[in-house]
Order: C-alpha cells, then sequence, then structure tokens
C-alpha cells in the first residue's frame, strides 16, 4: 500500500538510480574481481575524491575541505582528537543539552581521555529557553561570559529534537572572537539548508547522509575542515587512505598524509555505499539547495498555516486538544521539520494510530511527534492529507 512519509529526519527515500548504481558495483565485482579497483565508474578507487567535490557545492566548501568517509561518529572523534586540544585555562566544550546522545558521548570520551578534566567541569551543557529553543542571543552571552575556558563550540546546525536552524555563521563569528574552535553536526542541515561552510569560517563538520541526503541505512558520512587548517600540525590519528595517491601503493612505513581533511581518511570507503551518494548527487545537481529551502519553507508553512479558512479553524482545534508546537513559529529558522508536544494524550498510541492510518512519522518518548516533509517528494496535497489524518486521529 501506498504511504505518507514524512521522516526524513529519520531515513531518506530511496532515490530511483540508487538500485542501478548499487547492482553496477556488484555486477562489476562478480564480472572482474580485483580488476574492479581499476575500472572507471563508481567502483573507480579515487571516487570519493569525485564524490566529496560535488558534496562540497551542497555545503557551500572547496574541494579541498571536503571527505567522503566513515559515519557521523566515527567522524566526530577524529575531529575531536584535533580540535579538543585542552589547557588548563581552556578546557570546555559548549554542546546543547539535548542534542544527540552520541555527540555527548564522544565529547565525553575525549574529555575523559585527556585525565586531568573532569566531565561535569569541561562539558559546558547549552540550555534551551522555556519555549524549549535556544535563542542566539543566549548563546552569545554564554560563548562572551565563558569564551576564555571554551576550547570548542560544538552544536548542532539543526537540532534534532526541535527542527531548528542556528545562526551559524553568527556563532562561528562570536566563539572566534573569544579564541575558540567551532565544530557542528550537520546531520539534520545537509540537504535541508543553505551551508556556506567556507564563507563562515567554520572550524569542522561532521555529517550522516541517510536523512535527507537519502543515501539509506549506514550511509557514508562526510566531514568538513576549514582550509586556514589544511597544513595544521594538530594531533591526529591517520590511516593509509589518507596517504598521498601518488605514494599510497609504495606500502612504505613513511608517513606521508594528503594536506587538509582528507588527510584524515583512514580506510577505504565502500563503493556500495559511494554507488549510493552518487545516485542522491545526480537529484541534488539537477537543482539547487536555494530552490529546495524555498520549496521546504513553503511546506513547513503549509503545515503550519498556509491552508485557507479550513486549516485556521483545525489549528484552533489543534490548540484545544493540547497540541504544542515547539519548533521555531519563523520558518526560516527551521530545518525541513515541525515537532509538536501531545501534553493531553498517550503519544505512543497516536503514534500508532497515524501509521494504521499510512502515515509514516516519528514518536519521541515521552510526548513528541515529529514530522519533515522532504521538497524532494513531498507535495503540498500531503501536508493536507497528514493534517486530516492527524484531527481524525486526535479527535478519536
Amino acid at each position: 500500500e501506498s504511504c505518507l512519509d514524512l521522516c526524513s529526519h529519520s531515513l531518506g527515500l530511496q532515490p530511483k538510480r540508487t538500485k542501478t548504481l548499487v547492482s553496477q558495483v556488484l555486477d562489476e565485482w562478480a564480472n572482474r574481481g580485483s580488476l574492479t579497483y581499476r575500472h572507471p565508474g563508481v567502483t573507480n578507487i579515487f571516487s570519493d575524491l569525485d564524490l566529496a567535490e560535488r558534496l562540497g557545492r551542497i555545503i557551500g566548501a572547496h574541494k579541498d575541505e571536503v571527505a567522503v568517509m566513515n559515519s557521523l561518529t566515527v567522524n566526530l572523534n577524529l575531529l575531536l582528537t584535533s580540535f579538543y586540544t585542552p589547557t588548563q585555562e581552556r578546557h570546555k566544550i559548549l554542546l546543547e543539552e539535548s542534542t544527540f546522545p552520541t555527540n555527548y558521548f564522544a565529547c565525553e570520551s575525549h574529555i575523559n581521555n585527556h585525565k586531568k578534566y573532569l566531565v561535569n567541569e569541561s562539558l559546558f551543557l547549552l540550555r534551551p529557553g522555556q519555549d524549549e529553543l535556544f535563542h542566539t542571543k543566549d548563546i552569545l552571552n554564554i560563548i562572551e561570559m565563558e569564551g576564555d575556558s571554551i576550547a570548542l563550540v560544538m552544536l548542532s546546525g539543526v537540532q534534532y529534537l526541535t527542527g531548528q536552524l542556528l545562526d551559524m555563521e553568527v556563532i562561528t563569528k562570536a566563539a572566534h572572537k573569544k579564541g575558540c574552535k567551532v565544530g557542528f553536526d550537520l546531520a539534520q542541515a545537509i540537504g535541508a539548508v543553505e551551508l556556506s561552510l567556507h564563507d563562515w569560517e567554520v572550524d569542522f563538520a561532521v555529517w550522516g547522509n541517510f536523512k535527507f541526503m537519502n543515501c539509506g541505512p549506514g550511509a557514508i558520512g562526510g566531514a568538513f575542515m576549514h582550509r586556514k587548517h589544511v597544513h595544521n600540525n594538530f594531533p591526529k590519528l591517520l590511516g593509509w587512505w589518507g596517504y598521498d595517491i601518488a605514494t599510497r601503493f609504495n606500502f612504505t612505513p613513511q608517513l606521508d598524509p594528503l594536506p587538509g581533511i582528507n588527510g584524515y581518511r583512514n580506510s577505504a570507503p565502500s563503493p556500495l555505499n559511494l554507488a549510493c551518494l552518487a545516485a542522491s548527487l545526480e537529484i541534488f545537481e539537477k537543482t539547487t539547495i536555494r530552490k529546495l529551502r524555498k520549496k521546504s519553507i513553503l511546506l513547513n508553512r503549509q503545515v503550519q498555516a498556509n491552508v485557507p479558512l479550513t486549516h485556521l479553524i483545525l489549528l484552533l482545534q489543534l490548540s484545544s486538544y493540547g497540541v504544542k508546537m515547539i519548533s521555531p513559529s519563523d520558518f526560516t529558522q527551521r530545518g525541513c521539520q515541525m515537532t509538536v508536544r501531545l501534553e493531553k494524550f498517550d503519544t505512543k498510541k497516536v503514534h500508532q494510530r497515524l501509521k494504521d492510518n499510512a502515515v509514516n512519522c516519528s514518536f519521541k518518548d515521552p510526548d513528541m511527534i515529529r514530522i519533515s516533509p522532504n521538497p524532494f517528494y513531498t507535495r503540498f496535497w500531503d501536508v493536507y492529507r497528514f493534517y486530516q489524518v492527524f484531527q481524525t486521529v486526535l479527535k478519536n
């Protein structure tokens, strides 16, 4: 049966070309064995560099600032090794309180690994306001007051619970003024909002490609490191895939890493995962992030207030049901996501009823429902259909 999918914040849908390109990889492996490595196309041994350059256009980065590798958490740990180098005076990491848990775990582990510092002293948790949102002025105030002791500002570009889009440019500028390094988790941002990481002078960023990039479960991740750090002498963890291509297959023990983020690539990427990314990029290259963002804002606007009289009446009814919007009311301050709290309901049961009515969204314990209209494949009629089902479920 057909299903209305509003869950790109969890996993994007499969592009039509994905199966073709993945099958091509499997067929070439079956037919060519080890010669697959030297065959042009998706399975070309250097194709991760080409895909990284194409991915850079989506995040506003130069080709030597982007690497296609690993997963978000692995990339975060690699870059924390370089960018979290605490001193007695500057040892804190600023992290939002409701960040995705992997960010907390990674930061905590790096603080612990330095031995001299305690998590409860070095992990500075940014708390949201009473409206459950992070206000730029509050973030800037904390950076101004605590910045001399903050080694790293590590925040989410788009917050995974509320869908809030942070002002990354302003935050980065303020943090740099205080001498802090800045990193962003872009899991909910890439493919959903316009990014200009190079121009904003973000130090580093990490992401997965399985959400709005539509690259599938366990998709290969990505990492950005600003060009200004290209010849850094930071501590880092290295592997053979980060070696200069000209010397990689000499198999000598001498270190010869590529400059910048490409030197952080530890292992050869799976051609199967690269095929999924290639299929996604083909679609992105048929349009622009700006056009996708424009449609995304219109979809979110319709979700909340763009259907005429019938919808206005519905909003009043939903309010009386105890439905509380916790995403920003300004649509430009969201990613693709809208989150509501159902304060008077068994939200788990509501979520199940939505699934029973062929609506796929996500439930976050204890009372959140998250929906994400994807501008690639969500129609305006789909949004209206969602609200019709949602209203019926709540009434019943």
